[in-house]
């Protein structure tokens, strides 16, 4: 090593750290620890690569302290992975052998105690080494390893910054367009307006101003990426808070939000305040608030609907302008079926389904919607395939049979399992009619399991299939008998087609997907298990 020289202030250097730091909005600290990486990569160079010397740079007066470091060891040995351990470049690494670098980094006990007398292992003899002049070359290094650790710390200090205002709106300028995506300048720092997340007939020139919500910020290895969306429901909600002081001001809340970005939206709101009409507050005097966000949307149609908790109520709500007849739930299902008049069909279904769609997607519900006259026939029919079913299992007219569905049985299994005295209650049953249907649904079962468990065998099904919910064993053999003996032969057939199977009347779609989903199910469990 060469002779030690006294360190000089160099109060440049802390001109430079101080005009970086400002120019990049970055922390000066971190831009003297990339001038302190430049200096160790420049005195490597010169020294070797394979000595561990360190660089630091004094706050306060600019001067440079260059020591080489060497760890005080028993024995010489493997410490640590190289490039971990000591910052080498992988480059750098093809031209040491990883033997000079153990040697060179680390120092017996004896020898070092021959320097320092009160030295143990585990700690650092460090040798003071002379500040080494930049030639044209080290400086041009020292130059591009500021540079790379200034952006960085750049880099760095935009992702802590925006990584936190997800979900707020941001205002950008147009910087380019590339391949339909926008590239914003945001003030400090850029973002990108994928095309997926413009609305359709949206064109953007370079120096046009926009409005977007920030879905996203992500650490990448270009950088942090900040992703903008003008078609998320959330910055609908964004627009109206800007315009409706009340929803700023959380005395009217934006409960569900549902959209064909560019095209039509709803939204639901709701208050806790008896003296202000939420739907009136969005829309504002002569519709000046809620035509804003209409502007600032490209023309998208915005219905304003009063969030009510009565689910029915919601739906009908929703379906607005369309007038509803009847609302049937199934929350099990999470299904709604509305039922309306003729003339008010395709106001509810809306132009290509978008009506009903976005109904749907507010009350987070599927909405089937049939006339007054579907209803009828498909009610007609179940009523008609269960009939026949009693007719024949029990042996009894019509009448019976159109009581037993009147009073909710849908199976013969419940005739046969439920107490006599709900039998009895049935107006026009007395203690012997109650008793021989439930003797004649007990014979019928019985004789039904005993055909099954021998259909069972003969066919080879698959009681993994047996156990599927809506299947009774009447199904089951139906399915079996058209060569559907497993869970998997299940899977495979979409709803119509298990309808199909099983005949008319049987399921309906809802039931029959559902049932189909079921013998799926196992799909996804071994996926998630790869």
């Amino acid at each position: 090593m060469m002779e030690t020289k006294t360190a000089l202030p160099r109060p440049e250097l802390l001109a430079v750290a101080d005009a970086v730091a400002r120019e990049k909005g970055i922390n000066k600290d971190d831009v003297f620890v990339a001038m302190e990486t430049a200096i160790q990569k420049a005195a490597r160079s010169k020294y070797g690569f394979e000595h561990d010397i360190r660089a630091e740079i004094s706050r306060k007066d600019g001067s440079i302290s260059l020591n080489r470091y060497r760890l005080v060891v028993d024995e010489i040995k493997k410490v640590k992975e190289v490039e971990d351990a000591n910052d080498v470049a992988s480059e750098e690494l093809e031209a040491i052998d990883e033997e000079d670098i153990f040697e060179a980094r680390q120092i017996l006990l004896e020898d070092a105690q021959d320097i320092k007398e009160d030295i143990t292992v585990g700690e650092y003899l460090t040798d003071q080494l002379p500040p080494i002049d930049f030639g044209r070359i080290a400086a041009q290094t020292a130059k591009q390893v500021i540079t790379q650790r200034v952006r960085e710390a750049e880099r760095n200090r935009q992702f802590e910054e925006y990584k936190d205002k997800v979900g707020q709106v941001v205002n950008g300028v147009v910087k380019r367009v590339e391949f339909g995506n926008v590239v914003l300048d945001i003030g400090k720092t850029e973002a990108l307006l994928r095309r997926d997340e413009i609305i359709s007939r949206e064109k953007f020139r370079n120096g046009d101003r926009v409005r977007a919500y920030i879905i996203d910020v992500r650490q990448e290895n270009r950088g942090p990426q900040i992703f903008l969306s003008r078609t998320c429901p959330e910055f609908m909600g964004k627009l109206f808070a800007s315009e409706v002081p009340e929803i700023y001001d959380n005395i009217v809340e934006i409960v569900a939000i549902s959209r064909d970005p560019g095209s039509k939206a709803k939204i639901a709101v709701r208050t806790n305040d008896n003296t202000i009409d939420p739907v009136g507050a969005c829309v504002g005097l002569r519709g000046i608030r809620v035509q804003a966000v209409v502007n600032e949307l490209q023309g998208e149609k915005i219905d304003i609907i009063n969030y009510v908790d009565d689910k029915a109520q919601l739906v009908i709500n929703a379906l607005a302008p369309a007038e509803v007849s009847k609302v049937i739930l199934d929350e099990e299902k999470r299904k709604i079926e509305v039922v309306l008049p003729e003339d008010q069909l395709s106001i509810a279904i809306g132009r290509r389904g978008q009506n009903v769609k976005l109904a749907s997607q507010l009350v987070n519900s599927d909405i089937d919607v049939l006339t007054e006259a579907q209803e009828e026939e498909r009610r007609h029919n179940e009523t008609k395939v269960r009939s026949q079913r009693f007719i024949e299992a029990l042996d009894v007219d019509e009448i019976i049979a159109h009581l037993l569905i009147a009073e909710g049985f849908t199976r013969v299994d419940q005739v046969a399992y439920i107490a006599i005295e709900d039998l009895i209650e049935i107006e026009g049953f007395d203690e012997d009619v109650a008793t021989e249907l439930q003797n004649r649904a007990k014979e019928y079962v019985n004789a039904r399991n005993e055909k099954f468990e021998a259909k069972k065998k003969e066919l080879n099904i698959d009681p993994k299939l047996i156990a599927i919910d809506f299947l009774d064993q009447d199904m089951i053999i139906k399915l079996a008998e058209n060569d559907i003996k497993d869970i998997d032969d299940l899977g495979d057939l979409a709803g119509d087609e298990l309808i199909e199977v099983l005949g008319e009347g049987v399921l309906n779609i809802a039931e029959a997907n559902k049932v189909i989903m079921a013998a799926r199910k196992h799909w996804f469990k071994d996926e998630e298990a790869k």
